[in-house]
């Protein structure tokens, strides 16, 4: 039984999904001025990892994620390069999914831009008129944040106490046209030289909060099952994200609120861009392994803080590579494997009981890994041992295939080079059989260049390749 702690409530929740078999989530994306940095990919990450986690329990999972494609931080950026806003987002929109793609994250089912969805967020705002919950002051429209009765529950917070602008980095301005200092934006009358749309209220632009609540309800409902997003964003955003879309729909808008942990730097002090000291995927993949990185940041549990350190992602390249030399080293021993069974198959079985446990536990996967890690340890001994049987072999390699998967580890990426390779150690094998050694150490210094590893055992010579 899958549990799940909701922000909302504080507390884990069994899951029940609204449709059986079926899982509708929305998860907020970033907005498309810069390349992602290691805080914004520790939320992808989380979030694909629990996305891959509800599909191998068998569930469908419908997973949507936007880009915020129009912002003061856009506009900006494009006004210093001497660009357009679109042409800004085009760039980081495509970087995004080359980073996303070297880091094993699986493509969103759909990622809506806010710029495409200018009609229905000016329908969204209109309703909230209509019903009071919203007013136009001199081309902008806020939101009635005290009419909503729910307001400030998601993150804890008395809103009397809610501090003047918290919702919003207001100027003056701003302020006096606020009926209420906790009022937040939902549509912003248009400056010179900004982007713009035409609206009921004059030229302008939508606000942040809006956004997600129109990209969420249009692609899964009025009510889906999970919203996910970094702990910063609980409020105002989310809070904000509720009090819009409920007051619209009449509706409870999501069943399970989930907020992942941040990525602290020297000092426990928060990674982000506007602390500066954020370092991007963009750079670190290029003098990084992908999969290293991918391995750091999928290997906390989501809902802790997650430290950012040179120690650290050694550490996870160290345990990585335990994974995949045990891979390696029992996918060798297939060549010559018998026929016969043994007791390996309760033992797997055992293994993957425990991990979905642990991962049932609102996807523990610290405790998860813990079992990855025993089926670490049974393949090394199994491997270890005179004879082997194929089918236990398979079945250990299968698993652990798919359970490292579920972290978005690909275990068996040596297929391109593996025919060159495997001829290279077998004309090595049979010069060190000639004696010819000559060749042999030629032949190694080759491999080696190639960055493959050579194991001589009893069996043979093993090989893999060094990350």
């Amino acid at each position: 039984m899958l549990k799940i702690f909701n922000t909302l409530t504080r507390q884990k929740e069994e899951f029940k999904p609204l449709t059986p078999n079926e899982v509708k989530m929305y998860v907020c994306g970033p907005t498309v001025y810069n390349y992602i940095h290691i805080g914004n990919a520790r939320s992808i990450v989380a979030f694909d990892t629990v996305r891959r986690y509800l599909e191998f329990l068998g569930y469908k999972v419908k997973f949507v994620s936007n880009f915020t494609d129009v912002d003061d931080k856009m506009i900006k950026e494009a006004n210093r390069e001497g660009i357009t806003v679109p042409e800004v987002a085009d760039r980081f929109i495509k970087a995004f999914y080359e980073d996303i793609a070297a880091i094993n994250v699986q493509k969103a089912t759909i990622n809506p831009r806010a710029t495409d969805n200018i009609q229905e967020i000016i329908d969204f705002v209109k309703a909230l008129i209509d019903k009071g919950y919203a007013y136009e002051s001199d081309g902008d429209v806020f939101y009635r944040a005290r009419k909503f009765q729910h307001y400030g529950e998601l993150s804890d917070q008395n809103i009397d106490q809610l501090v003047e602008g918290a919702s919003e980095h207001i100027g003056e301005t701003e302020f006096d046209k606020k009926q209420d200092p906790i009022d937040f934006v939902l549509w912003k009358k248009a400056k010179p030289n900004e982007i713009k749309w035409d609206s009921p209220w004059g030229e302008g632009r939508p606000g942040w909060h809006i956004e997600c609540s129109v990209m969420s309800t249009k692609y899964l409902g009025d009510t889906f099952d999970i919203h996910g997003g970094g702990q910063d964003l609980e409020f105002p955003h989310h809070e904000n994200e509720i009090a819009q879309s409920e007051a619209k729909t009449g509706q409870k808008f999501v069943n399970y609120w989930m907020h992942n942990g941040f990525v602290t730097v020297e000092n426990n002090e928060k990674m982000s861009k506007s602390l500066g000291n954020f370092v991007t995927v963009h750079d670190l993949v290029q003098k990084t392994n992908p999969q290293v990185l991918r391995f750091f940041l999928s290997s906390t549990h989501y809902r802790r803080p997650l430290e950012y350190s040179e120690k650290n992602l050694q550490k996870a390249a160290d345990n990585l590579e335990k994974i995949k030399t045990a891979y390696n080293n029992l996918k060798f021993r297939l060549d010559g494997a018998t026929d016969e069974t043994d007791d390996i198959q309760a033992k797997v079985e055992q293994i993957v009981a425990d991990f979905k446990a642990a991962m049932n536990d609102d996807f523990n996967v610290q405790n998860g890994l813990t079992e990855i890690f025993n089926l670490v340890s049974l393949a090394n001994n199994y491997s270890a041992q005179d004879e082997v049987a194929k089918t236990s072999v398979e079945l250990i390699l299968k698993t652990l295939t798919e359970l490292t998967s579920i972290l978005g580890i690909k275990l068996d990426e040596q297929k391109d080079l593996s025919k060159e390779i495997q001829e290279m150690v077998d004309q090595r094998d049979q010069a060190r059989a000639d004696k010819d050694f000559a060749t042999s150490d030629k032949l190694r210094d080759r491999l080696k260049e190639m960055g493959v590893i050579l194991e001589d055992t009893p069996q043979g010579t093993r090989w893999h390749i060094n990350d």
